[in-house]
């Protein structure tokens, strides 16, 4: 769920903490699919750094890459890389985790691997049978996330699963595929489906379902790391070179700590270690 200002504002309530006694505030604005890990590491942090307080908003990567440019953040954070168009050279990009993608399927099922074209003609509704693929004769059931996951948003951009419509640019997957509710849920229903494909986190995978090769490449912590597993995306946080506060660069290092990367494993990300 994305949370605001407002929601970590809250959250430190919890904790006793007067961020008007605070001596200086940090700001994170951009991905909410990053939100949830920086609002980890904000909370950690500042329990041992009473003095700061940081404010962690998700409007999305755009909007994350656009403030660190701009200086209206301390913080940008973006779950996908930077466009051409994007880079600058006095913008500095550092990852903090990586998110593995796998696409998973019934373990009764006899595919192992699929290309990624071949993921995306299923989702796309082009191909609707199993033996399309070389499995059985069998309808694909295609089970996505719904539009607001962050998860979903970086399967359509990996996987080119978006179109332009009327000059908007909107989802390719069809109309056809079940919406699951999280990233359990997802799971749930393709363990229980013999006939079903999916995406959850590569963390989330086990003994129910069956992570997909892709491209032939196995689904695993170590391709992930390596950058040979395709369907994969990093967290990024974004800064002007020379322009965070002395304690906001103090963060920004502590992030990289194997402290706060335990925290990353802790929440079912991948470390940068």
């Amino acid at each position: 769920m994305k949370k605001t200002v407002f929601g970590a504002i809250a959250l430190l309530g919890a904790l006793a903490f007067n961020p008007a006694s605070a001596n200086e505030t940090i700001s994170a604005v951009g991905s909410s699919s990053v939100t949830p890990l920086m609002e980890y590491f904000a909370e950690t942090y500042m329990k041992s750094h009473p003095k700061v307080f940081i404010e962690v908003q998700g409007p999305g990567s755009s909007a994350g890459i656009k403030a660190a440019k701009n200086e209206s953040a301390d913080i940008g954070m973006s779950s996908r890389g930077l466009k051409a168009s994007e880079k600058e050279t006095n913008l500095v990009e550092e990852t903090i985790a990586r998110d593995g993608i796998a696409v998973v399927v019934h373990p009764s099922n006899k595919i192992k691997g699929l290309t990624a074209e071949q993921i995306s003609e299923i989702y796309k509704g082009k191909i609707s049978n199993w033996s399309q693929v070389g499995g059985e004769n069998k309808p694909i059931v295609a089970i996505t996330r719904d539009t607001a996951s962050g998860t979903r948003g970086a399967f359509e951009e990996i996987l080119e699963l978006k179109r332009k419509v009327n000059g908007m640019t909107v989802s390719a997957i069809s109309q056809r595929a079940q919406v699951a509710n999280g990233n359990g849920g997802l799971k749930t229903m393709v363990a229980s489906n013999p006939y079903a494909i999916g995406y959850i986190s590569l963390g989330s995978v086990d003994k129910s379902v069956h992570a997909l090769a892709v491209d032939g490449v196995e689904a695993s912590v170590a391709n992930v790391k390596n950058d040979t597993y395709k369907v994969a995306r990093p967290f990024l946080v974004l800064y002007k070179k020379g322009k965070p506060s002395a304690e906001a660069q103090k963060f920004l290092d502590w992030m990289l700590t194997h402290d706060a990367q335990a925290i990353v494993k802790q929440h079912g990300y991948i470390d940068i270690h």
